[in-house]
C-alpha cells in the first residue's frame, strides 16, 4: 500500500479507475487487462476520464476550441500510467490528440487506446462522445436505396476554366421523366462526402420520407480560402454558369423555395453571400459554423487576411436589401471560437425578416458536427409550412 502522502486522490477518479487502483499501485498485467477491457476514454454523466500508459515526462489532452486548448494528465505513482478526468457536457462530443514529452521532444498522437476516429482534410483525431451521444442512425448505412454520383463539367468564363462539379442523383431518377427535383448547392460538398457521411445520409433521409427527393450538387472550389471570403466570382459563377449547366442537364424546380444553398465554415460565408447578390434565387440556406464577423472589436481579435475580407463582405451584406421570403438553419457548436458570431448572425438574419432556427451543440468546428446537423437543417429548409 502506498503512504498515504504518495496515494493517488481516487476521488478525482472514474469509479472503474478508482477500484483499479484501491489496491495501491496494481500490476502491469492487471493495468494490461484493464484497459483491454474497458471503453477509453471512460464516460459517466458529466465527466471524461482519459488514460495514457508509458513513460513519458508529460502527456497532455489537446484540443482546439477557441485556441489550443490543453489539459496535462496526471501520473499514477507506482505505474506508467497517467489519467486525466475533465468535466464534459452530456449529449456532446469533441476531437483531440494527446501529445506525449520524452527526452525533450513533443509529439502529437491519435489516442492509442481509444479507436474512435474522425477525418477531415489535414487528417485524423481521436474522438471522445461524451454521456448519452449517439451518432445519428439516418447517417449510417441502413440498406436504402442508393443515389449515385455523376460528373458534370462547367466551362467557367469567370475562372477562366472548366471546373468538374459532382452531382448526386437520388435513387430511383429517371432523366426520361421530366418530374422537377429541388436542388442543393453544397459547399465543399466533395470534402462533405468524404468525411461527413453526405451520400448515405441523403439516401436515408429520402428513403424515410424527411426530405424530397433532390438533386445535390458537390462543389469544390480550388482555393476556398480566397475564393470563399471575396465572394463577388464566386456568386457570380454559381448563378451565371453553374445554374444554367444544372438547368440544361437536369430537370429542376425553379421555384426559389426548392433551391437551398449550404456550407459550413467559410462554405457558409460563400452561401450567405450569394444569396444576399441575387436575392430572391434562393429560398433555402444552410449555415452551420459560420465563419462570420459581425462586430468591429471581433476582427481585432484575429488578425487574417482571410477574416478582413469576411469582415468587408459581412459589412456589404448588412447595407444589402432584406432578402424575399427565405428559411434559414444556422447552428454552430459550443466548443468552436465561431459560436458567438453565429448567434449574433441568426439574430441579424431574424432581424431582417429571414424564418431562422438556430441549433447549437456541445461540439467543435469539425465535419463530423456537421453531420449530425444535417437532417435537422434540411427539414428546415425543405419542407416549408403549408396554409
Amino acid at each position: 500500500m502506498l503512504p498515504a502522502s504518495d496515494a493517488p486522490d481516487i476521488a478525482r477518479h472514474h469509479p472503474a479507475l478508482a477500484e483499479l487502483l484501491a489496491g495501491g499501485p496494481p500490476p502491469e498485467d492487471k493495468i494490461a487487462a484493464f484497459l483491454e477491457d474497458e471503453d477509453i476514454p471512460l464516460i459517466e454523466p458529466g465527466a471524461a476520464t482519459f488514460l495514457w500508459y508509458g513513460k513519458a515526462e508529460k502527456v497532455a489532452l489537446l484540443r482546439w476550441i477557441a485556441t489550443e486548448d490543453r489539459d496535462a494528465f496526471t501520473p499514477i505513482p507506482g505505474t506508467d500510467l497517467w489519467s486525466l478526468r475533465i468535466p464534459v457536457s452530456d449529449e456532446g462530443r469533441f476531437e483531440y490528440k494527446i501529445a506525449v514529452t520524452r527526452n525533450g521532444g513533443e509529439e502529437w498522437m491519435l489516442d492509442p487506446l481509444n479507436p474512435a476516429r474522425a477525418g477531415d482534410p489535414f487528417g485524423e483525431n481521436s474522438v471522445c462522445r461524451t454521456y448519452g451521444y449517439a451518432r445519428p442512425a439516418w447517417s449510417k448505412p441502413q440498406g436504402a436505396p442508393r443515389g449515385h454520383i455523376e460528373d458534370l463539367p462547367v466551362d467557367s468564363a469567370v475562372f477562366a476554366e472548366v471546373r468538374r462539379e459532382k452531382v448526386y442523383l437520388p435513387a430511383g431518377h429517371d432523366p426520361a421523366v421530366p418530374l422537377p427535383l429541388p436542388l442543393l448547392i453544397i459547399h465543399d460538398g466533395e470534402d462533405y462526402a468524404s468525411y461527413a457521411d453526405l451520400t448515405v445520409s441523403l439516401d436515408n433521409l429520402i428513403a424515410d420520407g424527411d426530405i424530397p427527393p433532390i438533386c445535390a450538387v458537390l462543389i469544390q472550389a480550388g482555393d476556398r480560402m480566397d475564393e470563399y471570403p471575396h465572394g463577388r466570382r464566386h456568386a457570380r459563377y454559381i448563378v451565371g454558369e453553374l445554374l444554367p449547366a444544372l438547368d440544361a442537364r437536369y430537370c429542376l424546380s425553379a421555384a426559389a423555395k426548392d433551391r437551398v444553398l449550404m456550407g459550413a465554415s467559410l462554405g457558409a460565408v460563400a452561401s450567405l453571400a450569394t444569396a444576399f447578390r441575387y436575392p430572391g434565387l434562393f429560398g433555402g440556406l444552410v449555415l452551420k459554423s459560420g465563419s462570420f464577423i459581425l462586430a468591429p472589436e471581433a476582427l481585432a481579435q484575429r488578425d487574417s487576411p482571410v477574416f478582413d475580407r469576411v469582415a468587408r463582405l459581412v459589412q456589404v451584406i448588412q447595407r444589402a436589401p432584406e432578402l424575399p421570403p427565405t428559411r434559414a438553419f444556422v447552428s454552430t457548436g459550443e466548443l468552436e471560437g465561431l459560436a458567438d458570431e453565429n448567434r449574433a448572425l441568426a439574430s441579424f438574419l431574424r432581424e431582417r425578416g429571414v424564418d431562422v432556427l438556430f441549433q447549437s451543440t456541445w461540439d467543435g468546428h469539425h465535419w463530423h458536427n456537421w453531420r449530425d446537423q444535417l437532417r435537422d437543417g434540411l427539414m428546415w429548409v425543405l419542407d416549408p409550412p403549408t396554409g
